[in-house]
C-alpha cells in the first residue's frame, strides 16, 4: 500500500506492505463551516464564568497570551476574535508570545501568523524566559516551583489565553494552562518543570492529566497569575478549527481535553515490530527537537528492541539556537546520557527533550529521514538517517509487523 506522510509542506508518499501494517490517523473531523461563529459561541457561551465582553472595562490593560511559531494554532482567526469581542482601544491591549525557552519568533514570521493588519493594529511582543528584568518572581507553588512571570502579563488587569488542545506528549494535552506555565514562564521556572524526576515519571505521557507530575505543577504555577478567561480549540488534520472552549481556565480546559481526547487518541490491540511515523508535517516538523513527539508517538506501540523510523523535514536544522544539539553529543551513548541526569540536580535548558528521545532510543532502534540534516550530523547524536523507508522496513524481514502514523502525534495510538 502507499501511505502519505505529513511531511514538510508536500507530503511524503511511502509504500508498505499492505498484508501487515496497521494505519492509524485521525478519523477525518470536517472543520467548523463557519469558522468564525464557532469561535463566537465559545467566547459568548462559555464552559464556566462570564462571557469574555462582560470581563472587559474601559481602561483595562489587556494581555492576551497566543502559541509561538512551533504551534499550529489558528491565530489570525482567535485573536481577532477576542478583540472583537473586547471591544477595547487597540492601544489597551499587548499580545505576548508564550515562547516558553524556544527563540522569538521574528517580524515576518509573526507577519505570517497574524497577518499584517493585525500586527499594525496591535503591539505583539515575544516572551524572553532568559531576560529577568522582563519577569516578576511569585513565590513557590506546587512541588517546590519557583515561579517566575511574563511581567506584562502578571500587571494585566484582564489576561487571556488563546492556544489549542491535542495529546502532549509529558504534559499530558497542550493548551490551557501551558499558555502560561511554561509559555510566559521564565528559565528557572521551566527548568524545574521539566527535571529528570517529572519527566521520567510514568504518568508523564501522552492523555494522561490526574496523576501528571508535570501537568499538576504546570496548574500550580499558572494559578500565580492565571488567565480570567481561556480560549482553546480543537483542530483537524487540515489544522481547521472543529470546536472550541471558552471560560474559567479549569473546567475549559477539562472539556477540550475531553474532545482532544476522543478525537485523537485510538487503541491498537498489540505492539508492533515496525512503527513509521511523522511529525504532523510543517511548522511541527521543522527542527529535530520538535521531530521528538513523533518520536514518542511511534514509543507508545512499538515493541522493545523494535524499529522507530520518524519522517521529520526538519528545515530549522536541530535547530541552531538552544542547548539540544550540544546535549545529545556529549555523551557517548544515550544509556550513558539517561544515566548521569540521574545523579544529578542541576537541569540544563533542553534536557528534557533529550531525556525523552534517549529513552525511546534505549527502548528502541530509532532511524530518521530528514531533508536537511546529513547522516554524519545524525551520527554524532546516536542516530541513522534512511533515505529509503520502504527498503529500510524490507530489511527487518516478511513477517515484521508495521504500524505507521502518517500524520504523527496527531493521533496518539495506544495499546489497548
Amino acid at each position: 500500500m502507499k501511505v502519505r506522510l505529513a511531511y514538510g509542506v508536500g507530503g511524503l508518499e511511502v509504500e508498505l506492505p499492505d498484508d501487515r501494517t496497521t494505519v492509524v490517523e485521525p478519523a477525518y473531523h470536517a472543520g467548523a463551516p463557519d469558522e468564525a461563529a464557532v469561535l463566537r459561541a465559545a467566547l459568548r457561551e462559555p464552559v464556566a464564568g462570564p462571557p469574555l465582553r462582560e470581563l472587559a472595562r474601559p481602561g483595562m490593560k489587556i494581555a492576551i497570551s497566543m502559541c509561538d511559531g512551533t504551534r499550529a494554532q489558528p491565530r489570525d482567526k482567535m485573536i481577532p476574535a477576542v478583540l472583537d469581542e473586547l471591544g477595547v482601544p487597540d492601544d489597551d491591549v499587548v499580545v505576548l508570545v508564550a515562547t516558553g525557552t524556544h527563540r522569538g519568533n521574528t517580524d515576518e514570521e509573526i507577519r505570517a501568523m497574524l497577518g499584517d493588519e493585525l500586527v499594525e493594529r496591535v503591539r505583539v511582543v515575544n516572551h524572553d524566559a532568559r531576560d529577568k528584568s522582563t519577569l516578576t518572581y511569585l513565590g513557590e507553588h506546587g512541588r517546590d516551583v519557583p515561579v517566575w512571570i511574563n511581567t506584562e502579563w502578571v500587571e494585566a488587569d484582564l489576561r487571556i489565553t488563546t492556544g489549542f488542545v491535542e495529546p502532549h506528549f509529558f504534559a499530558g494535552f497542550s493548551g490551557g494552562p501551558k499558555l502560561v506555565t511554561p509559555g510566559l514562564a521564565g528559565l528557572d521556572t521551566v527548568l524545574v518543570l521539566h527535571d529528570a524526576a517529572r519527566i521520567g515519571d510514568p504518568k508523564a505521557t501522552w492523555g494522561e492529566i490526574e496523576e501528571n507530575p508535570v501537568h499538576a505543577d504546570i496548574r500550580a504555577a499558572a494559578s500565580a497569575a492565571p488567565p480570567h478567561f481561556a480560549f482553546d480549540v480543537i483542530l483537524n488534520r487540515e489544522q481547521r478549527v472543529i470546536e472550541a472552549f471558552g471560560g474559567e481556565l479549569a473546567p475549559m480546559h477539562a472539556a477540550a481535553c475531553e474532545a482532544a481526547r476522543r478525537f485523537a487518541m485510538q487503541a491498537v490491540p498489540q505492539p508492533f515490530d515496525v512503527v513509521v511515523t511523522s511529525n504532523s508535517g510543517y511548522p511541527l516538523d521543522q527542527n529535530l527537537y520538535q521531530a521528538v513527539k513523533g518520536m514518542s508517538a511511534a514509543a507508545k506501540v512499538v515493541k522493545p528492541g523494535g524499529l522507530i523510523v520518524c519522517a521529520a523535514e526538519c528545515r530549522d536544522g536541530f535547530p541552531g539556537h538552544g542547548s539540544y544539539r550540544e546535549l545529545l553529543e556529549r555523551h557517548a551513548s544515550p544509556r550513558e546520557f539517561l544515566q548521569a541526569i540521574k545523579q544529578s540536580d542541576h537541569v540544563t535548558p533542553d534536557q528534557w527533550q533529550v531525556q525523552i528521545q534517549y529513552n525511546i532510543q534505549d527502548h528502541a532502534r530509532l532511524v530518521m529521514h530528514t531533508g536537511h540534516l546529513t547522516d554524519d550530523e545524525l551520527r554524532a547524536v546516536h542516530l541513522e538517517q534512511t533515505r529509503d523507508i520502504a527498503a529500510t522496513i524490507a530489511a527487518e524481514g516478511d513477517s515484521a509487523t508495521v504500524c505507521v502514523l502518517p500524520e504523527g502525534p496527531q493521533t496518539i495510538a495506544y495499546v489497548g
